[in-house]
């Protein structure tokens, strides 16, 4: 511990609680005006202990500082300060509520680049007006809100559980926004720490939903059963609307195959559950029965999940087949927001790429979804859930072939494409809140619409479509084939550049 730390270790009764905490969250922009300030502040105030929580920010010079803070080991400090001062960071500042103080909030400015854009100067604005939080602009007015509080530390004071109705959703409405530009955890740590030094390799649980595919689900069997990978595999394939085969099942060896029938909703999502339901592992992964896995897809993976306890779901790229067109599809970033996937659907998350724990669906954000009409989508509905728990990680590496044909089972199903995507919209909101993102929907269900030969209720959702994002591609194509342009050309032309609608 450095001399000026072990100055301001100990608050004046005694306590090893900090007097003042100051939280910048984890966003990856830096905020060094809020920890001059607050640094400025211990210099003033050597009877105290400020404590900064400063992210990617300088590290105080004065105060005691430090990156990140486990969640609940940040909460406790809140507990325990008399004041507690935060960036605009809505999480933040739910946190420091819930744990009684009326924060005061230094919102950061794009301007100075400490943020992409203006939305905590807003939000703040707003909550100020509400009476949740003291907002401050200069260095001045937060020593003279610290100076009121250390003095008559009630006044700073709320009851941890008053944020309900209106209060709390103008709370939830920020955290959303956050959600969308950042998908930052605020103050707590990030989950990544050293991998476990035990040698051991959990055993996984394939899932491999199956119908009327023989001779390529014995494929995708042979790849998963040739992984380069030290720990079990056990794959439950579950057959959706079709006589089982039993000959696939074997129990030798740590390779072992097991043949169910689907008992839950008919369709994708329905199979897919009932294998997650039925697996006796903490990690589980899904394949469809038309995909291969490459060898060291699994393993590397894995090694993602046991350095990252706090991660519940990686993905990795794909190599798309078509027409013995083969196209790589890698995203060039190692985690996925949920604000990323609402502007995106991000093909490259396919769902034969999905190794999720066990427990992040079971206990936490739910199985696959059995309510989307025909099951369409039911993966990317999956990815929106698990993201908003915290980030997806990402292989930027191909580690699945994906093979796209006339067979795929969504294959010119316009109306249950058309309905499940309305479904999507409808259950989820915060498209609402990303231009880009709605019209990439709406786009596709004008697409469905007139493959379906709709032609009125086409050009509704194309208008729909191009009043949100005049330039989305998908309202042109689907005029197209209003005008006569046979659907299925237009898929194959997109298939054979390694893209899909």
């Amino acid at each position: 511990m450095t001399e000026q730390t072990a100055r301001s270790a100990h608050r004046p009764d005694g306590s090893d609680h900090p007097d003042v905490v100051v939280s910048l969250g984890t966003d990856h922009h830096a905020f060094d005006r809020l920890v001059r300030w607050a640094d400025d502040y211990a210099r003033r105030r050597p009877d105290l202990r400020v404590l900064v929580q400063h992210g990617h920010s300088s590290a105080p010079e004065r105060a005691s500082g430090t990156p990140f803070l486990p969640g609940e080991e940040l909460s406790g400090a809140m507990r325990g300060a008399t004041v507690v001062v935060t960036h605009g960071g809505p999480g933040t500042i739910t946190q420091a509520r819930a744990a009684g103080h009326l924060p005061v909030v230094v919102a950061r400015d794009p301007e100075l680049e400490e943020h992409v854009d203006d939305h905590q100067l807003l939000f703040v604005r707003r909550v100020e007006e509400a009476g949740r939080v003291h907002a401050c602009s200069t260095a001045q007015q937060l020593h003279a809100f610290l100076d009121r509080a250390l003095a008559s530390p009630e006044d700073f004071r709320v009851d941890p559980g008053s944020d309900d109705g209106p209060d709390r959703a103008a709370l939830r409405a920020g955290e959303l926004i956050d959600l969308l530009t950042d998908g930052g955890q605020d103050g707590a740590a990030p989950a990544t720490v050293a991998p476990d030094p035990a040698d051991t390799w959990p055993a996984v649980t394939v899932v491999v939903p199956t119908r009327d595919r023989p001779e390529l689900l014995r494929r995708t069997l042979r790849a998963i059963v040739e992984q380069d990978y030290p720990g079990r595999i056990t794959t439950i394939v579950v057959f959706d609307n079709d006589q089982p085969d039993p000959s696939l099942a074997h129990a030798e060896g740590d390779r072992p195959v097991r043949v169910v029938t689907n008992t839950l909703t008919p369709g994708l999502a329905g199979a897919r559950n009932t294998g997650v339901l039925g697996a006796d592992t903490d990690l589980v992964a899904f394949c469809d029965d038309d995909d291969t896995w490459m060898p060291e897809k699994l393993r590397a993976q894995v090694e993602v999940m046991r350095a990252e306890p706090g991660t519940d779901m990686v993905c990795c790229g794909i190599q798309v087949v078509y027409d013995k067109v083969e196209s790589e599809r890698v995203l060039d970033r190692t985690s996925v927001t949920f604000g990323d996937l609402l502007r995106s659907r991000l093909t490259e998350l396919h769902p034969s790429t999905f190794l999720i724990r066990r427990g992040a669906m079971i206990g936490g954000c739910g199985t696959v979804s059995e309510e989307i009409p025909g099951s369409y989508a039911e993966d990317y509905e999956l990815l929106l859930r698990l993201a908003r728990r915290g980030p997806i990680r990402n292989i930027p590496e191909p580690g699945v072939r994906v093979l796209w044909h006339r067979k795929s089972f969504f294959s010119e199903r316009w109306q249950t494409i058309s309905t499940a995507l309305r479904w999507l919209l409808e259950r989820y909101p915060e498209f609402a809140l990303v231009p880009s993102g709605y019209a990439r929907v709406a786009g596709q269900i004008a697409f469905a619409e007139a493959a379906a030969g709709r032609r009125g209720r086409a050009l509704g959702w194309i208008g729909r479509t191009l009043r949100r994002r005049p330039v989305e591609g998908r309202a042109y194509l689907a005029l197209l084939v209003v005008c006569g342009f046979p659907a299925g050309w237009v898929l194959r032309l997109l298939h054979l550049r390694g893209r899909g609608l």
